[in-house]
């Protein structure tokens, strides 16, 4: 009986601070997330936020359709005689205008996290430390991927053909991933850098709008006058939009292929340690 009862108490005594903190040392730690998985998950974290609140995807449907429909049947007609002949021509520049468009949203929802206080406790999490920021444009990805499916959609209706078949319109369609991927870190650091959401879209319009309205997106530069058409022509819209619109046409524009990746390239290494500077600094 005596032995019994010993053995209980023996079973049910309290653990000293120091042979706790003995097991604590011995145990092992989790591995350190590699950079690939930590920015996968915050990349699934930018689409759960989307499923949570799918407003969020009206920029990346209704806004692309109206844009679509109202240029060509406003200007089809006027400037290649027929809506069918201009939506050819449209449709690709009104994709990369649509989609360079909505990549100011990245910024918005950076600036969005930081006065909301979601960037301090992920600063102090054990992972790398740019996989906060590229989780958020891997995010983004998808909603740029739907913006594109959704405008071609709507251009198969109206009677766009895309010579270049499913493998030119991919091919087109991840050159503007591409870029858009590397551009958002423009609007990053302005949502690291400004203090209110107001701000962010602000000053993102006044880059964007002269960006893409100054561009091949809508007519052929021939027209312009002289002094216009040399910033079009070297404009990183211009080239995108060219290197799209012969992609689907089933071309491969090399030249405009490596403009647009050459320009992505300077937007990385340019914007990128900068956002990570202020990020790191915030």
């Amino acid at each position: 009986m005596s032995t019994a009862t010993t053995t209980e108490s023996t079973e049910l005594a309290p653990v000293s601070a120091e042979s706790l903190a003995a097991l604590l040392v011995t145990e092992r730690r989790p591995p350190r997330p590699s950079a690939l998985s930590a920015s996968l998950t915050f990349g699934w974290r930018a689409v759960l936020k989307i499923k949570h609140v799918p407003e969020q995807l009206f920029d990346v449907t209704a806004f692309p359709i109206m844009n679509l429909l109202m240029f060509t049947y406003l200007f089809g007609g006027a400037l290649a005689g027929s809506t069918r002949e201009y939506v050819q021509f449209l449709l690709p520049g009104i994709m990369v205008m649509s989609v360079v468009m909505i990549t100011m949203y990245t910024g918005v929802s950076v600036n969005s996290d930081i006065e909301k206080g979601v960037f301090d406790r992920f600063r102090t999490l054990p992972v790398w430390r740019p996989a906060t920021m590229v989780g958020y444009l891997l995010g983004d990805a998808l909603r740029y991927t739907i913006a594109s499916l959704v405008m071609l959609s709507v251009g198969l209706i109206l009677g766009y053909r895309p010579d270049g078949g499913a493998p030119g319109v991919i091919a087109g369609i991840a050159l503007l991933l591409v870029f858009s991927f590397a551009f958002s870190w423009i609007w990053t650091m302005f949502g690291l850098m400004l203090r209110t959401e107001k701000s962010v879209m602000g000053v993102s319009m006044m880059v964007i709008f002269p960006l893409t309205f100054l561009s091949n997106v809508f007519v052929d530069p021939k027209t312009m006058p002289g002094w216009l058409q040399a910033f079009v022509n070297n404009s990183p819209v211009t080239h995108l939009s060219s290197g799209v619109r012969k992609l689907m046409a089933g071309d491969w524009p090399a030249a405009e292929i490596a403009w647009t990746l050459g320009w992505s390239g300077l937007f990385l290494l340019v914007f990128g340690p900068i956002t990570m500077r202020l990020y790191n600094r915030r």
